[in-house]
């Protein structure tokens, strides 16, 4: 028989409209003494301080000193043969910590074992680039300078990689407004028509909720297009038409049945 599940509780409140809801954290448990992940805490040991280790989800987290990151990833890339550097990027703990907590997840291909290399650096401290070992760190690296703003020594080409060379800030920070600063507001006003036009245009609207219902150049009604430049007449519709009226020829040899099913039969 179905156990009896009690009903009383399902106008509760969900999780996800609880603005301040925490998600638990995932537990941590104690490096086994036998094992691949212990050899692997060995090996970087031997030559490293190690301030934290743990088991997270059957993998290996390991906390070290920021200075010792290229080192580390060498000693396990080449002794310990974790050879791919499937991810990396930094966490924003500027408001409780006052710096980053920068990670490298690496994928040893014959064990199918994974590690989490961890860091913390200062706002405005560097890490070493990890470029050399691992050249999936070009762009990671390029990305958590251009959005997160963390500083990476003797990269061979560190700009920016999503946002312009001119861009001023780092919009992945924690800090930075949803809807840009003063100067993401201005920046393309200044780039095309320049600073003396900014009394004439006005601040870019950077809401991407925002919609103007009567803006006949941009915003389309569908069933109540008017022509560009037209006021909008609330009671006129058109009607809604396709490109293919009478249905597209490729889907008509879908409909077909498969040669595949017709051997089965």
């Amino acid at each position: 028989m179905r156990p009896y599940t009690p009903k009383d509780n399902v106008q509760a409140k969900a999780y996800y409209t609880d603005r301040f809801w925490v998600a638990p954290r995932v537990p941590e448990e104690p490096v086994p003494e036998e094992g691949v992940y212990a050899e692997d805490l060995a090996a970087v040991k031997a030559k490293h301080e190690v301030l934290k280790a743990y088991i997270q989800r059957d993998q290996l987290v390991i906390y070290i000193n920021p200075q010792d990151n290229l080192d580390v990833l060498r000693i396990l890339k080449e002794e310990r043969w974790y050879e791919m550097l499937s991810e990396m990027s930094a966490v924003d703990f500027l408001a409780e910590r006052g710096g980053f907590e920068v990670f490298y997840q690496i994928l040893n291909l014959n064990t199918a074992k994974r590690i989490r290399v961890k860091c913390f650096v200062d706002e405005n401290q560097a890490v070493e680039s990890v470029n050399p070992l691992y050249r999936s760190a070009d762009w990671a690296e390029r990305e958590m300078w251009d959005l997160m703003g963390v500083k990476v020594n003797n990269h061979p080409y560190l700009k920016r990689l999503i946002m312009p060379d001119d861009w001023e800030g780092h919009p992945l920070r924690k800090t930075y407004p949803l809807e840009g600063d003063e100067f993401a507001q201005w920046y393309e006003v200044d780039k095309i028509f320049g600073k003396e036009a900014r009394d004439i245009i006005g601040p870019e609207n950077r809401d991407p909720a925002r919609i103007d219902r009567y803006d006949t150049e941009r915003f389309a009604r569908l069933g109540h297009e008017v022509p560009k430049g037209a006021p909008v007449d609330e009671g006129a519709a058109a009607p809604v038409q396709y490109q293919e009226e009478e249905g597209v020829f490729l889907i008509e040899k879908f409909n077909k049945a498969p040669k595949v099913l017709d051997k089965r039969k």
